[in-house]
């Protein structure tokens, strides 16, 4: 079938992130597939130009309809995950978004950009919309976040290098209040088996020192930037303003200018507090999640706010509709999660 028979494009959607797509004669997430599949060349062209593509008013009903839309975009879905938001699986390859509590912000981030080899996909399909003005799925293109950065910034980015340091508990522990950590090593790894852990971390380039009675903590090196493997574009991909120390309240600080509440200022209040509790710890490296320059010396806050300050520059938002399927080149653009409050349900996949 004919792309342009199809699928629509409003005029006024060429050149936007996301790229929104709705049902021409096909609505069916069956007949999606098939047409993504025939017109593999344009899907891909598309998705690498905008970054995203937004396939809205589809009659995508459930997980199944959802895994359907991404195999017609990308059919090598993959189901190993090892980041550190807690996920539940709802199909053998998709799964929930991310159950960590609805307050707390995921700041933006392109998928295990810490793993050897990240996905090239990512896709989020809406379930369960939220309500209006919450739980949002924001984007950035990461192509333009580097080309916007102060040099200067970079240039010690790249020169101190990037350190991150996870320390998780093991299947003895956890329970305890902590907005840092995430997840235990046996759910992430999917095994109690210290051997296949460590060989799993030596895969991804992962230094695993196991602490205490079963706890692990992990110390890798990451680039600061990749190039994009079709276009050669220099993309800003790392994980510096998700696991730096200070993101709850930067993001907090942030989401109050955007969405004023007092609610939203209590979380940042909070969130203040508690930071300043875990800077009191004698060693960085024993904080759950935190990265720091290659030597172990603290990146320059005002460093990290510029980053931040420029990618929030770029992040656009747009209201989830149920049916919703985000396809997201993962290459280039990221991805993160405002807060909510109330029903939401966002699955996920990646390939």
């Amino acid at each position: 079938m004919a792309i342009e028979d199809a699928i629509r494009i409003d005029s006024s959607d060429e050149g936007t992130l996301p790229l929104v797509i709705r049902p021409g004669r096909e609505r069916s997430a069956a007949g999606l597939n098939r047409c993504l599949r025939e017109n593999a060349d344009w899907v891909q062209d598309r998705l690498v130009a905008h970054g995203a593509l937004l396939f809205r008013d589809f009659d995508v009903a459930g997980p199944d309809d959802f895994e359907a839309v991404a195999r017609g975009v990308d059919d090598e879905l993959k189901n190993k995950y090892l980041g550190t938001s807690p996920r539940d699986a709802l199909t053998d390859y998709v799964f929930s978004a991310s159950e960590l509590p609805g307050f707390y912000p995921i700041p933006q981030h392109c998928e295990m950009s810490f793993t050897s080899n990240p996905p090239r996909r990512v896709f989020f399909g809406c379930l369960v919309e939220p309500a209006p003005g919450s739980g949002e799925t924001p984007v950035a293109d990461f192509r333009k976040v580097y080309r916007d950065l102060d040099p200067e910034v970079v240039k010690r980015f790249e020169e101190g290098g990037l350190r991150i340091v996870r320390n998780y508990s093991g299947p003895t522990g956890g329970g305890r209040f902590n907005l840092w950590k995430l997840k235990r090593w046996d759910e992430m790894f999917l095994t109690t088996d210290r051997t296949l852990v460590e060989k799993t971390c030596r895969e991804q380039g992962f230094e695993a020192h196991w602490i205490g009675r079963d706890g692990l903590r992990l110390v890798s090196t990451q680039a600061i930037h990749r190039d994009h493997p079709q276009t050669g574009e220099r993309v800003w991909h790392n994980h510096s303003t998700t696991f730096h120390l200070s993101t709850a309240p930067a993001e907090y600080q942030r989401i109050l200018s955007h969405r004023p509440s007092p609610r939203i200022w209590g979380w940042y209040q909070l969130s203040r507090v508690l930071v300043a509790l875990q800077r009191r710890k004698p060693s960085s490296d024993e904080l759950a999640l935190h990265c720091t320059q290659a030597d172990g010396s603290e990146i320059p806050d005002a460093d990290m706010d510029h980053v931040r300050d420029v990618v929030w520059k770029h992040m656009v938002v747009t209201p989830w509709k149920r049916g919703d399927v985000l396809a997201i080149d993962n290459h280039s653009v990221s991805h993160g999660r405002l807060p909510y409050r109330g029903p939401r349900q966002i699955a996920v996949c990646w390939a």
